[in-house]
């Protein structure tokens, strides 16, 4: 039987409305569409979008600035999960989970009945997220991702640019959202002559004034409820040509150059949507905790490889601790690297032969210290009982019971682990040194050695040093954006 699958479109009269409400009417091919239109701000949205009577099976909610380039519907036909965040190229900051959402109608349900909370900064800034993550909260239910080819934020009118970036200077004021907007500017700055983040770099700079770092949730919510207004008033001041109205035509021709140099080139963001593999062969960093596997990730990003640090998803989860080594995200990238692979690389080398491992390695010493340290502050169990980091415990316990063979640190055990981890990788390719790198990155080794070893010429740029998983996601999305750039060449 047929899941029944409903769409709720909001528009709030973009630039792309016309033709994104066609694309997702072919590409969902949904039961019923309900149009929220021209209702601000974003939470009198949401509440409008919760007072439907749903009978359907999902709901698929999206947003006008969202370009739909393939089929879901088989998709939405086998998917059981009751959330999906779906993964979009931005064009401002890459590849992200924003602007299609699809949620399982038992959740909407709960989210219908869930009183949008007083004073609550979270609530004012992303009022449908909030109430979804309080839902999926009582029903200990995880969100889940799935990337999509959708364009967001692509041909958007000037003022709702504006809006739109000023909204996202409140969003980033944590220290890791912060740096992340950054990363973006740095991009915008070389890319300056585009219009778009012109207006992009105004809107931050002119929000960052008028709304200072503390300010209140009520002074927060009033500059956005009053933010249509102030991005006019804005546009209106500056000497922009009159932007002439959003074809198909003009779409198609820059989707085709978007997708198709997707599927020749190797590269990308943190998340690409599916493609067939450009070879079998993988790349992976089979190094330990600490040992530079960030940095390492960040340098095979830069030389053009989708290689993902770290994964944390259900699925990865599943097929480890089922003992069903299909690594199925290896549809998606290139590579992994991290402790993902340390336990498992014999079984990826006979999934992938001819592939090329990397085993990053330091000082052991320092690396004992890094990692108690590392270690510290990363309990194996949750104590404060968060149900949305459920699924990030469950899979720092089981890895470190792989790899280490123990949830806490000991000097003791982590000594043995490092030289025993060290003698079997160089055991097991023994016979094949053109399979294996040895890279210690912390003794100054980089391009010079990693370079030859995946046959390509070195660069004449600084190797990358990366210490923080949060800086390494902001030089990602940033890189991920310069890439963007070259499909428009």
């Amino acid at each position: 039987m047929n899941k029944k699958i409903d769409l709720v479109f909001r528009t709030i009269g973009e630039r792309t409305s016309d033709i994104a409400l066609d694309l997702a009417i072919k590409q969902i091919q949904p039961n019923q569409v309900h149009l929220i239109e021209n209702v601000r701000p974003f939470s009198a949205a949401v509440q409008k979008m919760l007072e439907i009577d749903y009978d359907c099976d999902f709901v698929v909610f999206m947003d006008a600035d969202c370009l739909m380039m393939e089929n879901m519907q088989s998709f939405l036909q086998r998917n059981d999960f009751p959330y999906v965040d779906c993964y979009v190229l931005d064009k401002f900051r890459g590849h992200i989970h924003q602007g299609v959402h699809i949620t399982r109608t038992d959740v909407v349900r709960l989210m219908q009945k869930v009183k949008p909370p007083e004073n609550d900064e979270k609530y004012v800034l992303r009022p449908e997220s909030r109430l979804r993550s309080i839902a999926l909260s009582r029903m200990k239910a995880n969100k889940h991702f799935k990337t999509f080819r959708i364009l967001h934020d692509y041909f958007q009118r000037y003022d709702h640019v504006y809006a739109k970036m000023a909204l996202r200077e409140l969003r980033s004021r944590t220290e890791e959202n912060r740096r992340e907007l950054d990363a973006a500017e740095q991009y915008w700055d070389r890319h300056i002559e585009d219009v778009d983040f012109q207006i992009a770099k105004l809107a931050i700079a002119q929000t960052r004034a008028a709304v200072p770092q503390h300010s209140t949730p009520a002074e927060i919510d009033d500059y956005i409820v009053h933010l249509p207004e102030i991005a006019e008033r804005a546009i209106s001041q500056l000497d922009f040509p009159p932007q002439p109205e959003c074809t198909p035509a003009e779409i198609d021709q820059q989707t085709k150059k978007i997708w198709s140099w997707q599927l020749v080139q190797v590269g990308g963001g943190t998340l690409e949507p599916p493609a067939e593999a450009s070879s079998p062969h993988k790349i992976f960093g089979l190094g330990l905790s600490r040992t530079g596997t960030k940095s390492l990730t960040s340098a095979l990003h830069i030389l053009g490889f989708k290689v993902i640090h770290y994964p944390e998803d259900e699925t990865t989860l599943r097929e480890l601790s089922e003992g069903h080594y299909q690594f199925s995200l290896l549809d998606h990238f290139d590579g992994i690297t991290d402790i993902t692979v340390s336990a498992f690389y014999p079984q990826l080398d006979q999934l992938f032969p001819g592939s090329k491992f990397i085993l990053t390695v330091r000082d052991k010493e320092s690396w004992l210290t890094s990692l108690q340290k590392h270690w510290f502050n990363r309990p194996a169990f949750d104590e404060n009982k968060h149900i949305e980091k459920e699924l990030h415990f469950q899979i720092r316990r089981f890895l470190r019971s792989a790899v280490y063979g123990c949830y806490e640190f000991n000097r003791e055990r982590m000594s043995y682990v490092y030289d025993l981890h060290y003698k079997n990788t160089l055991d097991y390719f023994a016979d094949r040194p053109e399979s294996l790198l040895v890279l210690n990155i912390g003794a100054g080794e980089g391009w010079d050695k990693l370079c030859p070893f995946l046959g390509l010429e070195q660069l004449d740029q600084p190797f990358p040093y990366i210490k923080k998983q949060s800086l390494l996601k902001s030089l990602l999305n940033a890189e991920a954006q310069v890439i963007d750039e070259a499909m428009f060449v």
